[in-house]
């Protein structure tokens, strides 16, 4: 029960992470917009339908590249376009078409916004349109980038100072800093609050990872870590169901924030993991800890810290005398993941994987949006059809295998993308449905790969590796925006780069040995040999303690595991 609580209560606030890391696709949408004007309109044209305001021509504007005519009190005549407007030096009649001079003017009495679907977005509030048009693009991706850098410190942090501190800080940071955006005053500390916002975002996610694997025991540990991302997911479903209400940018992003506030408002009450404060020998805050939770649990006869200690003692001691004490304080870097081909060709293939399931899983995310038909349906469904792949994804991992289950779904995908460019565009239900697929498809490889990689690799290069492909997710996270921009070029642009990717990464994803039902590897020749190599590295390597101290908290009623995120 104690597992339990804590496990569903940091999920949560889990969600609160897939909101704000989506939440640009309607609080930044440009709707339709053309120039100012200088003056009241008396009568508006575009082609053959004329209106008495500008309100209810939008309906029929079907391309950016037409003009819109208006006539003004005045009786001047101006053609607006998007990012210009033209006077008509000769005309008397209101026409659409006309061969007469004109005199070219920027727009410097501000933009007009169709505000039919959205009251009010960052772009129209900023007027980030045409010249400043870089600067929404820019939004995504740097709230990516404040990702990246978040993962990295929160993750140092939280080994120095503790998984707890970290949570507290994160957890009541994501919301301070998430109200924080809906009050910023211009463009430039929208952005910096934003990229706030996704350091501690993102830091949350990594630690929260971390702490309910160090709490949930080996029997339960791939379901429980896959299904953190589930929790993202649903996080996707709550910004399609608020923006379908709140049409108001500032009030949307104010009602998304609010959302996890119980978990703010309770996060106080969750304790240290017992791993790491034996780790820091914290061994009196580590006995309260399994106290606690043998009472939750109701266990008669809670395991001493006394006992821990002295197994590991025991265990720390013979492998010092194994090794005669002379590997066992080297330190391993980057390079240690290249140390011979087979391992550099594992490491390659995986960090390839880490970045094709990151970039695939928010293209198709991002792109949701733009497939035609009900955008906030298609940003719903994309999320939820995530529930299951995570589902499908842990029985496949435990029947068939990792590699064996890895190896067809990002093949899949990569058919999927080609597929939906023979689809017509007048077909939305097919391309949503085709989208929803390929977003099944690279959410089973981009769940799977995280306990994959970690099994991959020896012990003392086991966070390393981990570490490192994390890494390359955030890079993929990164470009995701900019690959989805593409669409301005060729509409199937950032289909083709995900299909390539997918392709190219199941077929190398082949040479990866299956470490379904094999122990985890301690050295850097074990996981050599795995691969099927005779061939190791050179030096020696210390060998991975069993962390049988740990183990004994198994009496309290949970195995457990030390996953490194």
């Amino acid at each position: 029960r104690f597992q339990a609580f804590v496990y569903f209560a940091c999920v949560f606030q889990a969600m609160s992470c897939g909101i704000h890391y989506l939440a640009s696709v309607f609080m930044a949408v440009t709707p339709n917009f053309v120039c100012g004007i200088p003056g009241n309109v008396s009568s508006v044209l575009f082609y053959n339908s004329s209106e008495s305001s500008l309100e209810d021509i939008w309906t029929l504007w079907t391309s950016t590249e037409k003009y819109i005519v208006v006539q003004l009190e005045n009786g001047e005549i101006w053609e607006l376009n998007q990012c210009s407007r033209s006077k008509r030096e000769m005309s008397l009649d209101l026409a659409y078409e006309y061969k007469g001079n004109k005199s070219v003017f920027s727009c410097s009495d501000g933009f007009l916004y169709d505000d039919t679907k959205w009251k009010s977005t960052v772009v129209t509030q900023w007027e980030l349109v045409c010249d400043r048009e870089w600067l929404a693009k820019l939004i995504q991706p740097t709230f990516m980038l404040g990702v990246l850098i978040g993962a990295v410190i929160f993750g140092d942090i939280a080994d120095r100072l503790g998984r707890q501190r970290v949570i507290w800080f994160t957890s009541a940071s994501q919301f301070v800093f998430g109200i924080a955006v809906a009050f910023t005053f211009d463009y430039y500390s929208f952005v910096i609050v934003r990229f706030l916002l996704a350091m501690v975002s993102s830091g949350y996610l990594v630690v929260a990872f971390v702490y309910v694997t160090e709490f949930v025991g080996i029997k339960a540990r791939t379901w429980a870590s896959m299904h953190v991302h589930a929790f993202f997911a649903v996080g996707i479903m709550i910004v399609a169901l608020v923006g379908f209400f709140v049409r108001t940018w500032w009030v949307y992003q104010i009602c998304l924030s609010i959302a996890t506030l119980p978990f703010v408002l309770c996060c106080w009450m969750l304790p240290e993991t017992p791993f790491w404060l034996l780790s820091e020998e914290r061994y009196e805050d580590a006995q309260k800890v399994i106290n606690i939770m043998a009472r939750w649990n109701k266990v008669s006869t809670p395991c001493k810290v006394s006992e821990l200690c002295s197994v590991q003692q025991d265990d720390l001691v013979g492998g010092r005398v194994g090794d005669n004490d002379t590997s066992s304080t080297k330190k391993h870097n980057i390079l240690d993941l290249f140390c011979n081909w087979h391992i550099a060709r594992r490491t390659i293939t995986v960090w390839l994987i880490w970045f094709t399931g990151s970039l695939g899983y928010y293209v198709f995310s991002l792109s949701s949006v733009s497939l035609g038909g009900n955008e906030y349906l298609n940003l719903f469904l994309i999320g939820a059809v995530e529930l299951p792949c995570y589902i499908i994804a842990c029985i496949g991992m435990d029947k068939l295998g990792r590699r064996n289950t890895l190896i067809p779904f990002l093949i899949f995908s990569a058919l999927i993308c080609v597929l939906i460019m023979f689809i017509p565009q007048d077909f939305n239900t097919l391309i949503i449905l085709a989208n929803m697929a390929g977003k099944f498809s690279i959410g089973v490889a981009f769940g799977l790969i995280y306990l994959y990689t970690a099994e991959l690799y020896p012990t003392i290069v086991r966070s390393l590796a981990v570490g490192s492909g994390s890494m390359m997710c955030r890079v993929g996270s990164v470009v995701a925006p900019f690959c989805v921009y593409l669409r301005s070029v060729w509409i199937f642009m950032p289909l083709l780069l995900v299909g390539i990717m997918a392709l190219l990464s199941g077929i190398l994803t082949i040479m990866l040995p299956e470490t379904l039902g094999k122990p985890l590897t301690n050295t850097l020749v074990e996981a050599t040999e795995m691969g099927r190599s005779k061939k190791s590295c050179s030096g020696k390597t210390p060998p991975a303690h069993s962390g049988g101290a740990l183990d004994k908290i198994e009496m309290f009623g949970q195995e457990t595991v030390s996953t490194e995120k």
